[in-house]
């Protein structure tokens, strides 16, 4: 057994040097595989260097900074059309539901319900108060989650004054959620 080791490492040994031979024309031995190559130490100017056909990739940059276009829509139209992120609060019968829409989609981007099973079976009624401080607190855990801390909240005025929108906006805020959107900013160019 120790035979055929020693028979092993010697194939091995011999191998290497093989990979290794002089070379005729430079009479110097070539690197073996083992050795890494080197490379040429980088100039500064190649850092600095900025490519002028950038794209930026990140289609909320903008918006994060406040230079995005807002649509503005038409002026008589109601609930008004110049937001980034609209948050859309409601009440029905039977349950609370709470939405997040973008300005360039119709379908919601984060929502929460007392439909959902996990948040019904820890409520007493699916309408009451603490249902919707509850949807408050869901949602703005999931907007965190997703990306989304600031979004333009317009309550229908007779409505606002109510106990559950009031603790549904104060489980929003609570949540690190700001809910009005900056002013935008005009750069000239």
């Amino acid at each position: 057994m120790a035979l055929s080791e020693i028979s092993r490492s010697v194939r091995l040994l011999i191998g290497q040097i093989q990979r290794c031979r002089p070379i005729v024309a430079t009479n110097q031995t070539a690197r073996c595989l083992s050795q890494a190559a080197s490379q040429p130490e980088p100039s500064p100017d190649e850092n600095e260097a900025v490519n002028p056909t950038f794209v930026n990739r990140n289609p909320r940059n903008l918006e994060q900074m406040a230079l995005a276009v807002k649509e503005r829509g038409w002026k008589t139209t109601w609930p008004h059309r110049e937001f980034y992120h609209r948050l859309v609060f409601s009440r029905t019968q039977h349950h609370v539901t709470a939405q997040v829409f973008s300005c360039s989609s119709p379908v919601p981007v984060v929502s929460c319900s007392t439909r959902e099973w996990a948040l019904k079976k820890e409520l007493a009624t699916t309408t009451c108060v603490a249902a919707c401080q509850a949807v408050g607190e869901v949602l703005a855990q999931r907007c965190q989650q997703a990306g989304v801390t600031r979004m333009v909240y317009r309550a229908i005025p007779w409505t606002y004054r109510s106990e559950s929108v009031q603790s549904f906006r104060a489980a929003m805020k609570e949540g690190g959620i700001i809910l009005s959107e900056p002013r935008r900013k005009y750069v000239g160019t």
